[in-house]
């Protein structure tokens, strides 16, 4: 008997386990029963490995998980064009950053997460992505990843982690970007407001804490030289029910 995320990961029907068990909690994942068929939402169900699927897709399910959808907002609100760019994606993950952007037109996208064997394998064998896993955001090797990117630095970089403030990873950031690159961030006020503003389930006690997260990220994003262009609640919560944002920010073209 086998897992039901782990049997549609193998049998091609989910792009990764975190995607499998998108589709399973959504409630579009049906198996064979008798004559008909029955849906099934739990990822740990067990099943006999030779089980026939049933799976539901919608334009959300054509990416390795959902937080490329957060990326696609930023992108369609800002008109940015990434055809042919090379992009930084800081806490690749699963990759649904890198999937937005492979699936955008990015010429070449350099992932870093501190974890690993998390990446989707569809991007994992995509030639345009590249994952450099046990990295921490902190002390990005500045010398190693420029040898990915232009001469003069990445034309953009995308960022979604948790657990840490992005003020403690910006710093070695915004140095690889060229004159003229953006930077896209999906900021998690959780993880920016402290322990103290961390309620019950890890939700963010006081709504007042977000103008406050907003500010502390654009004042951090000035003083690293960045002009913020945007910043706005992302189009989809979190998926712990958090409340999300974006921002949007580029580093002058003569700097």
């Amino acid at each position: 008997m086998q897992r039901a995320d782990i049997l549609l990961t193998e049998q091609g029907l989910a792009q990764s386990r975190t995607h499998a068990q998108r589709l399973l909690k959504g409630g579009k994942v049906s198996i064979r029963s008798g004559a008909g068929w029955q849906v099934i939402s739990k990822p740990g169900l067990k099943l006999d490995p030779e089980t026939e699927f049933q799976v539901e897709t919608d334009e959300a399910d054509r990416f390795v998980s959902r937080g490329a959808l957060k990326l696609l907002g930023a992108l369609q609100r800002s008109q940015l064009d990434v055809t042919g760019l090379i992009a930084i994606d800081i806490g690749q993950s699963t990759g649904g950053f890198s999937d937005c952007l492979v699936q955008s037109g990015i010429q070449k996208v350099v992932g870093i997460e501190v974890g690993h064997d998390q990446l989707a394998e569809r991007l994992r064998q995509d030639e345009r992505v590249l994952c450099f896993e046990g990295v921490n955001g902190r002390d990005l090797p500045a010398e190693m990843l420029l040898k990915h990117s232009h001469a003069d630095g990445f034309d953009l970089a995308v960022m979604d982690v948790s657990f840490i403030s992005q003020t403690k990873i910006l710093p070695s950031l915004a140095p690889l970007l060229r004159p003229g690159g953006y930077l896209i961030s999906l900021v998690k006020p959780q993880f920016e407001v402290g322990k103290a503003g961390i309620g019950r389930g890890g939700i963010v006690r006081d709504p007042s804490l977000y103008p406050k997260v907003e500010s502390t990220i654009k004042s951090h994003c000035a003083e690293l030289g960045l002009e913020v262009r945007d910043y706005f609640e992302s189009p989809i919560k979190g998926g712990d029910g958090n409340r999300e944002f974006l921002i949007i920010a580029q580093k002058p073209e003569f700097c």
